[in-house]
């Protein structure tokens, strides 16, 4: 039997059980796929990050994300716990195998990440708007870079936060579906169903926000803006559309750490 060091962290918190919360394991060499996937499922989190290390080049380490059913492409939330983990200095750079080269840096008493844009255009999906219950917003669709996306541009914060999806026929729609609209308390307000990868509503997502800052930036009309998640959980993330990059800001919280024996 071995013992693997793993955190639990919430991310994009500023205290305990808000937040996204994700598990971190760092290893010194990978595990078979089979493996980090059961652990994963185990572990029961939205995502678990594994890291292995790298000698040199253009990355400390290597970054996987795990969901409790798959592996995925980015995954925004435990990048930024993996960067709270293993922080020696004032940057950590992650080699990732479809999202490129991600880094995370010290900001104040939290960090900013550093993620790949995804651009979205106005696309009719008929079935997406019935599956979430509203007949009158816009849809715009990406299946271009790490992951399918779809922001549902809503009236307001109200309809946002009553947003009542059937998760059931969601789960049969290969998309990240956020629903959005401008905010009362922030700029801007969001939720995040992705039951096709095995999490009903996400906490905070990192990934949906390297989508809505150039969303939300073209129609704010300021590259800069505050971002509130409104699951149950919530957490407040602030964004900046620079270029090709969305640079989100936020803090993390360790709340668990010990071995787990495999």
């Amino acid at each position: 039997m071995t013992d693997y060091r793993l955190v639990q962290v919430d991310a994009f918190a500023d205290r305990p059980f808000t937040g996204n919360p994700a598990a971190v394991m760092p290893l010194d060499a990978w595990l078979p796929d089979e493996t980090l996937q059961a652990i994963a499922e185990e572990n029961n989190l939205s995502e678990t990050a594994f890291t292995v290390p790298l000698s040199g080049g253009e990355a400390d380490y290597e970054l996987r994300w795990f969901t409790p059913t798959t592996e995925v492409a980015l995954c925004g939330h435990a990048t930024l716990a993996s960067g709270h983990v293993l922080m020696e200095r004032d940057e950590i750079r992650f080699r990732t195998r479809k999202a490129g080269v991600l880094a995370v840096r010290r900001l104040g008493e939290g960090y900013a990440l550093d993620l790949p844009v995804t651009l979205v255009r106005e696309q009719p999906h008929p079935e997406l708007l019935e599956v979430l219950g509203t007949l009158t917003a816009s849809v715009h669709l990406s299946y271009a870079g790490a992951e399918a996306t779809a922001i549902v541009l809503l009236e307001d914060e109200t309809a946002v936060r009553a947003c009542a999806p059937d998760m059931k026929r969601l789960a049969g729609i290969e998309l990240m579906v956020i629903v959005t609209a401008l905010g009362r308390g922030t700029d801007v307000v969001s939720r995040v169903f992705v039951p096709a990868w095995g999490v009903d509503e996400d906490p905070v997502t990192g990934s949906a926000h390297a989508a809505l800052a150039p969303f939300w930036a073209e129609r704010l009309g300021r590259p800069a803006f505050s971002a509130f998640q409104a699951s149950r959980r919530g957490g407040r993330v602030e964004c900046r559309h620079s270029g090709d990059r969305a640079i989100l800001g936020g803090g993390c919280v360790t709340v668990i750490e010990g071995m787990m024996h495999l």
